[in-house]
């Protein structure tokens, strides 16, 4: 299951040590309400590889802003600590797999 990241914990998500993957969306967002069971099926394929989760940009307002959040949904991917790839809109699951497996 993805886990849940607000702008309290997320430096310390990401810099721990695991890739990290970031799904920002909102609840009114169609296109984010069809992402989001793909990034549940990659959170839960990749348990222990990889930290997946979601942020809601409007209860979360401190991080989308850091990382330039203008359009959702927007899917950023980590690797020690920085910022590697990204990808706005949607897009399928075997191109965000992809880019899961290039934080491998």
């Amino acid at each position: 299951m993805a886990l849940e990241f607000n702008d309290g914990n997320i430096k310390e998500i990401i810099n721990s040590g695991k890739p990290v993957v970031i799904d920002f969306w909102a609840e009114w967002c169609g296109p984010c309400r069809m992402v989001g069971p793909v990034v549940e099926e990659l959170a839960k394929e990749y348990d222990g590889k990889v930290t997946i989760g979601k942020m809601d940009v409007d209860e979360n307002v401190e991080t989308p802003e850091i990382y330039g959040i203008r359009n959702i949904p927007t899917i950023l991917f980590f690797k020690d600590g920085q910022l590697v790839d990204k990808q706005v809109g949607v897009a399928q699951k075997s191109v965000l797999a992809a880019k899961v497996e290039a934080l491998l």
